[in-house]
């Protein structure tokens, strides 16, 4: 079976292991430090404005917390969005508000958010869909001019850039993930930056159930005793991740170019092998200026034909899928919006598959899947009924 998403981990990520578990010290420690350091040189911020989590989801939950998100506030997010943000929405007592997304490029434009704004929105969250940066210049324009919060989340953005900017960087907060299946990978993991200095002191302390004071060895080196005590700011989860983890993320940082050059090449291969399929559309080509982490590739196709496509290529040992389901269709969120564009994109969209540890024969054998379940699947559908 040729899988969707797949992580690349190899000896270099064992031997880095290795030296934790010979360090005897697992949790979060030195090279925790040097991971959000690394992290933070990598997107042009001061490391001081970024922290480690256990999850992307977590991070954002805690972003949630930062932004003062409560009962009563309004939170404008795409519906085409992971769970875990409107769960971070919801969780708090406020309400998600689904604006919609372009259908080509399944992000939302600054028009779909400012229709979605009210006195009420509090924030906004944006998905940099499949990597692309979309339209978040001017979605962090307006978020400025509003007087509301921009939470980026870049889960699936760790190398997309605007001009040289870093996508997560250009609102208020963003958010990164680390898991199984991203591109950069630690198993399990996030990573959370915060613009403000004051709010950016407070997310480790979020990390950490709230605690003023999170390592005995570090407090024993100023307290003569005593230094297990401990002081609260706030009733928090323990949210943090560890040196295992953050060893193999270092380790897979230094691959990430690697890694994203390796997708480019992919993704030209999908659209040379795609193009002028009749009933089929890739995806548009980037902006100028817009560089994308390539972590999804899609197709779109007409004839109501995608859920049958998809049947097709699995029986060929070819994984599909769609990713973000549309949050407003989901009933516990309570939405009536109308969202014309994200319900036909939703209907009509594929994702092949697409990381690093493909080959070229992969992806030929994908190509050549697609265009004869595509061409046969069309062919039933315009054929003339039986006399």
């Amino acid at each position: 079976m040729i899988n969707v998403f797949q992580p690349m981990l190899g000896e270099q990520e064992l031997a880095a292991v290795r030296e934790v578990f010979e360090s005897n010290w697992i949790g979060r420690g030195e090279r925790t430090k040097a991971f959000e350091e690394g992290f933070a040189r990598h997107l042009g911020v001061g490391p001081r404005h970024v922290t480690s989590t256990n999850s992307c989801t977590e991070a954002t939950f805690i972003a949630m917390e930062l932004a003062d998100v409560g009962p009563g506030a309004e939170v404008v997010l795409p519906t085409i969005s992971f769970v875990g943000a409107g769960n971070a929405v919801a969780s708090r007592g406020a309400r998600p508000v689904f604006c919609d997304v372009d259908p080509r490029t399944l992000n939302p434009t600054a028009d779909h958010v400012e229709a979605a704004l009210t006195p009420r929105t509090r924030a906004v969250v944006v998905l940099h869909y499949g990597g692309r940066p979309g339209d978040v210049a001017r979605i962090a324009e307006l978020c400025r001019e509003r007087g509301v919060l921009l939470v980026e989340d870049a889960a699936i953005a760790v190398a997309s850039r605007v001009d040289g900017r870093a996508c997560g960087t250009f609102g208020d907060m963003g958010v990164w993930s680390f898991d199984h299946g991203k591109i950069l990978v630690t198993v399990d993991g996030g990573m959370l930056y915060v613009r403000d200095p004051e709010l950016a002191a407070r997310a480790p302390k979020l990390a950490y159930l709230g605690m003023e004071q999170v390592s005995g060895y570090d407090q024993a080196l100023r307290a003569r005793t005593r230094w297990w005590e401990f002081e609260l700011s706030s009733f928090s989860r323990r949210s943090v991740t560890n040196d295992v983890l953050s060893a193999v993320g270092l380790v897979q940082l230094g691959r990430l170019p690697g890694f994203v050059a390796r997708r480019r090449r992919i993704a030209e291969r999908y659209d040379r092998g795609l193009a002028g399929v009749e009933g089929l559309l890739c995806p548009p080509p980037l902006p100028p200026g817009h560089e994308s982490s390539h972590y999804m590739y899609w197709i779109q196709l007409e004839g109501g034909i995608r859920d049958d496509l998809a049947r097709d290529l699995y029986e060929r040992g070819i994984y599909t899928t769609f990713r973000y389901p549309p949050l407003h269709r989901v009933r516990a969120y309570g939405s009536d919006a109308v969202l014309p564009g994200a319900d036909r994109a939703a209907d009509g969209t594929l994702l092949l598959p697409m990381h690093q540890g493909l080959t070229d024969a992969d992806v030929d054998r994908v190509v050549d899947a697609v265009r004869e379940c595509v061409r046969a699947r069309l062919g039933r559908r315009r054929s003339p009924a039986p006399a």
